[in-house]
């Protein structure tokens, strides 16, 4: 497979899982009514760029769109990570403040004993920060071949 190609299906993989996880996050709070907390409402601000911005960089094929994607993806993982923490560790739910009307310790799903909906953004942005960093190293081959 040509180099080109491998570009094209990493950006295009992050625009997919950006796409999914802006599907799951209004399936979660216009279909089932679920009213997201405060840190559901940064992970929001911190994905939903990122489906315009992966989706113009596919269409164009525009692997550069990694140096805008990559700082949102990172601080993403961070806050969902710290969010899902949040949840599932009683030192830093007993330490968290209030943040809002619902509680960000609090969980809507919990499948599996551990998945819950800041478990999923953290995939998500997880897998985008990979496939960013993958593309970077992609990158740089081609530009060195």
């Amino acid at each position: 497979m040509n180099t080109e190609k491998k570009s094209e299906y990493l950006l295009f993989g992050a625009w997919a899982a950006s796409v999914l996880a802006l599907a799951g996050s209004l399936y979660f709070s216009e279909v089932l009514k679920y009213e997201p907390c405060e840190l559901c409402w940064y992970q929001r601000i911190l994905m939903y760029p990122l489906v315009m911005i992966l989706g113009i960089a596919v269409v164009r094929k525009d692997a550069s769109q990694r140096f805008y994607v990559l700082p949102l993806s990172i601080i993403g993982t961070c806050v969902s990570l710290y969010h899902y923490l949040l949840q599932k560790t009683s030192f830093l739910a007993e330490a968290a403040p209030s943040c809002g009307r619902v509680p960000c310790t609090g969980e809507y799903i919990n499948y599996l004993g551990f998945i819950t909906i800041p478990f999923l953004a953290l995939i998500a942005f997880l897998t985008i920060t990979i496939l960013m960093v993958a593309l970077h190293k992609q990158t740089k081959r081609e530009e060195n071949m």
